[in-house]
């Protein structure tokens, strides 16, 4: 028997818990039991204004950076859509439906500037390996680094030396991508800071990398 033709229709009252929609075998509930951000805001708030409008919560920031970590969502303006649309990532973020989602770019407004300034992401880190020493999960005594070997879009022979190299010249229209990103974070204050050494030779694929010798 053929039933009737599925309509939705808008309710004058709902019941809805996201606790009761996110599966107990859910990745972010095994997270959730040992997350511990309670001293995010003490941490903080030294680094924020005492008079004009509240500002985002730091841990609803962070708890949308782990979901992004944890399930690949490299692009921050692409991680709001997403929370914004999941159930599971919305339970995670202590957001209910009707609350909003902050906009892509508080996420690169804090990271240069209250974070950065707090050292806030070093501070969670220390605190997590702390607590993973605290449980016995890991001893503290050794560390293990990544040594793995990436390939560059670099390519010496096609390359400037660094008399020669000037960023004015450049057709930002016809850039390749990594070009294009390397001129946009020129300005950016942290950019080249790891390392004081000056290249021999600059990559026209790829200035960025700083690689060449």
């Amino acid at each position: 028997m053929l039933g009737p033709r599925q309509q939705a229709q808008a309710a004058l009252f709902y019941e809805f818990s996201l606790e009761d929609h996110v599966p107990q075998d859910h990745l972010l509930r095994s997270i959730d039991r040992f997350v511990d951000l309670s001293s995010i805001r003490s941490h903080l708030a030294d680094f924020h204004s005492h008079t004009g409008r509240p500002s985002i919560d730091p841990e609803l920031l962070i708890r949308m950076l782990l979901v992004g970590y944890c399930f690949g969502i490299r692009s921050e303006r692409r991680l709001c859509e997403e929370v914004h649309l999941n159930l599971a990532y919305r339970w995670f973020c202590r957001l209910d439906l009707n609350e909003r989602i902050p906009d892509h770019s508080t996420f690169s407004k804090n990271r240069h500037g209250r974070f950065r300034e707090s050292e806030l992401l070093r501070h969670l880190f220390e605190t997590t390996v702390a607590r993973c020493i605290t449980e016995g999960l890991v001893s503290g005594q050794r560390m293990a680094v990544d040594a793995s070997l990436i390939e560059a879009d670099a390519n010496k022979q096609f390359s400037a030396a660094k008399e020669e190299w000037d960023s004015r010249r450049i057709d930002v229209d016809a850039a390749p991508r990594a070009v294009r990103e390397y001129l946009d974070t020129l300005d950016e204050a942290a950019f080249g800071a790891a390392s004081e050494v000056q290249p021999k030779f600059t990559s026209f694929s790829d200035p960025a990398s700083q690689c060449l010798s």
